[in-house]
C-alpha cells in the first residue's frame, strides 16, 4: 500500500464520530497501522533513516486523526510538536573487519565477519579500532557481583585485553550464585558484560554465542552489528571497549581446546565461586574502520490533557523503530520488516489514542509515547527518561506493548519478566472482568524484562510493565502457541521475515486492547500511585520523590 492510499483509509475508518464511548477496538484499524508500517516501503524503520521519518509521519497523522493533542517538544512558535527528538551518536562499519586468531601452534585461522565472529561498529567514539597480538582471557560470564559474593576476573589484570564472556548469568545452568535460576538477572545481559569490560579497561569482549542461553540463533546476532547508535557522550571510551562484539560456539570450542581446555569444562568451571579466568594460548588480530556522526533519531508523542489532575500521567509506550535495511536472507530479502517486532505494538497505542479521545479527558492526563531506537538499546525512552517532558514522579504508570499476538484470543496474559508491582496487581485484578488469567514469563531465561521500553522507567522507579499476549490460545492452546514460538524466534525475530500476513488472526490483540484500556481507565481516574514490591530496587528508586505525590493542601 503506498503512502497517501494508507492516509486515505486512515481518513476514512476514523470519519465517523463516537456519539457515546464505545471501548470496541477496530481489528481493521489495527491491521491498518501494522500493515502499512511494516511495508517495504518503510524500508525497516531504523533511526535516521526515510523509513524513520515516514513513520513518525504516518504516527503524528494518525494520532491526530485520532482526536489527541501534540505532546512532543515545544517547537518555535511555542506549541508542543508530536516529536521529541533524540540526539545520537552513529557508527557505521565501513566495510567487514578484518580479524584474525593466531592459534599456540603458530597457525593464523582467518575470522570471517557474520560466519564465526559478530563484530560492532564501534561505539567508542574511534572511526578506526586496531588491536595487535592481543591476548585472550575466558573471564567465566564476566560477572562482578559483590552482593553476592561473586567475582569472575578475581585479581586478573585484563587492561589492554580481549575478555571472552558467556552469554547469561552463571545459574542458567545451575551455578553456584544468586542470580535467580533460570530466570536472567541484568548480569546476563550483553549489555552489562560490554559494560563491565570497560570498566576494567578491556581492549575489547566477545560474548560466546549459544542459543539457548542467549533466547535466540545467531541469525539474529549476525544481522545486529552494521550500524550502532548509542547516547551522545563526553567519552564513550569510558562506557564501550574498542572492540564489542560476538563469538560462534565452535570457534570457542576450538581455541580452548588449542589451549587444551574442553568448551563445556570451561563452562562447569564458570558456574562456581572459585573460578579463576583462564588465560587462553590464542591471539587476536582486529582491524576495524567505520564512519562516525550525529544524528537524530525521533520519539512521537500525543497527549489527551487530563482534568482535575493534568498534572498527572499515564503512559501507553511501544517502540516504532525496527533494524532497518541489511545483508539479504537465502530469499535475497533485505527490508527487515519488523512487523510483529513493533508495528503490533504501535497498532495498538495509536488505536489506544482513538479510544481514549472518543472518551473525552479524564482526570489525569494520558501520555501516547512511541519511542524511538529501541533496537539500539532503548535509547529512545532512555533519552525520554532523562530528559522527561512530563514529570516521572507524577507518572502513575507506564504500560508498554511490543510484539503483540498475532494468533488470535488467549485465556491468559503475561509480562516480561518477573518483577512484582502493584501496576501488576491492577493488571491481574482488571483481567477477572475478562476472564483472563496471569500467567508468569514462559521464558524468564531470556531476559525480557531488561529488553522491552518499561524497563529504562522502572530504572528511574516509575511503575512499569511491558505487557505480553497470552499463550493458552483459544485455537490450539499452549502448544501451538509454543511452537509459533519457537518458529518466530529462529525464522523471523529480527530478520527479513518478521512480515506482515493475511492470515494473521488480530482478534487477540483488540482483547489485550480492551485489558489494557480498562486498566489506563483504572489509573486515569483513581488516586492510586501504584508501589513496586518490598525490597525492590526500584521501590527505593520511587520512594525518593513521594513527597511529590503527597497531598500538601494550601502549602
Amino acid at each position: 500500500m503506498n503512502r497517501l492510499l494508507a492516509a486515505a483509509s486512515l481518513i476514512a475508518l476514523s470519519a465517523t464520530p463516537t456519539l457515546a464511548h464505545d471501548p470496541a477496538f477496530d481489528v481493521d484499524m489495527i491491521d491498518l497501522h501494522v500493515r502499512t508500517i511494516s511495508a517495504d516501503a518503510y524500508e525497516g524503520r531504523a533511526p535516521d533513516t526515510r523509513g524513520e521519518a515516514m513513520t513518525v509521519g504516518y504516527i503524528s497523522g494518525a494520532l491526530a486523526a485520532a482526536g489527541v493533542q501534540p505532546g512532543g517538544e515545544v517547537n518555535e512558535t511555542g506549541l508542543r510538536s508530536w516529536t521529541q527528538a533524540v540526539p545520537l551518536q552513529k557508527s557505521t562499519l565501513v566495510d567487514d573487519p578484518a580479524a584474525s586468531v593466531t592459534m599456540a601452534s603458530g597457525e593464523v585461522m582467518q575470522l570471517t565477519q557474520g560466519e564465526n565472529i559478530a563484530i560492532r561498529a564501534p561505539q567508542n567514539g574511534a572511526a578506526q579500532v586496531n588491536l595487535d597480538d592481543a591476548e585472550l582471557i575466558f573471564a567465566g560470564y564476566g560477572v562482578t557481583a559483590p552482593e553476592r559474593g561473586w567475582d569472575d576476573f578475581k585479581d586478573m589484570d585484563v587492561d589492554g585485553k580481549i575478555i571472552v564472556v558467556l552469554v547469561n548469568d552463571p545459574d542458567f545452568e545451575g551455578g553456584e550464585g544468586d542470580f535467580g535460576g533460570k530466570e536472567m538477572t541484568y548480569y546476563g545481559r550483553w549489555t552489562y558484560k560490554y559494560e563491565e569490560a570497560a570498566r576494567r579497561g578491556a581492549a575489547g569482549v566477545l560474548v560466546i554465542h549459544e542459543n539457548e542461553p542467549a533466547s535466540y540463533g545467531w541469525a539474529t546476532v549476525r544481522n545486529s552489528n552494521n550500524q550502532t547508535f548509542d547516547i551522545v557522550r563526553t567519552d564513550p571510551g569510558e562506557a564501550h571497549s574498542g572492540l564489542q562484539g560476538w563469538m560462534h560456539r565452535d570457534l570457542a570450542v576450538k581455541l580452548m581446546a588449542d589451549s587444551g581446555i574442553d568448551f563445556e569444562d570451561a563452562k562447569a568451571m564458570a558456574r562456581k565461586k572459585d573460578f579463576q579466568p583462564i588465560t587462553l594460548k590464542s591471539t587476536m588480530d582486529v582491524a576495524i574502520l567505520a564512519e562516525l556522526e550525529q544524528v537524530e533519531a525521533q520519539n512521537v508523542v500525543g497527549i489527551l490533557p487530563g482534568t482535575s489532575r493534568a498534572d498527572e500521567y499515564v503512559i501507553y509506550s511501544a517502540h516504532h523503530d525496527h533494524i532497518g535495511v541489511g545483508a539479504a536472507d537465502a530469499n535475497g530479502d533485505t527490508i527487515f520488516n519488523g512487523a510483529l517486532d513493533n508495528a503490533t505494538g504501535v497498532a495498538h497505542v495509536i488505536e489506544q489514542a482513538r479510544a481514549f479521545a472518543d472518551m473525552g479527558p479524564q482526570e489525569r492526563s494520558i501520555v501516547f509515547l512511541f519511542v524511538g531506537a529501541e533496537e539500539r538499546g532503548l535509547l529512545g525512552t532512555k533519552y525520554y527518561v532523562n530528559n522527561p517532558l512530563y514529570a516521572l514522579e507524577k507518572t502513575a504508570g507506564v504500560l508498554n506493548t511490543d510484539s503483540l499476538g498475532v494468533f488470535g484470543p488467549a485465556s491468559d496474559f503475561s509480562i516480561s519478566g518477573s518483577a512484582r508491582l502493584e501496576l501488576l496487581d491492577m493488571l491481574i485484578e482488571e483481567a477477572a472482568d475478562f476472564g483472563l488469567t496471569f500467567a508468569p514469563d514462559p521464558r524468564p531465561e531470556a531476559g525480557s524484562f531488561f529488553r522491552s521500553d518499561h524497563f529504562p522507567f522502572a530504572q528511574a522507579g516509575v511503575p512499569a510493565v511491558s505487557f505480553r499476549s497470552g499463550q493458552q490460545l483459544t485455537q490450539g492452546g499452549a502448544d501451538r502457541a509454543a511452537e509459533l514460538a519457537a518458529d518466530y524466534i529462529a525464522n523471523r525475530y529480527h530478520q527479513p521475515d518478521d512480515e506482515w500476513s493475511p492470515e494473521w488472526n488480530l482478534d487477540g490483540i483488540v482483547a489485550n486492547a480492551k485489558l489494557l484500556h480498562q486498566v489506563g481507565t483504572r489509573l486515569a481516574n483513581g488516586g492510586e500511585w501504584p508501589k513496586w514490591e518490598d525490597g525492590s530496587e526500584f521501590g527505593a528508586v520511587r520512594a525518593q520523590s513521594d513527597f511529590a505525590r503527597q497531598d500538601h493542601g494550601d502549602d
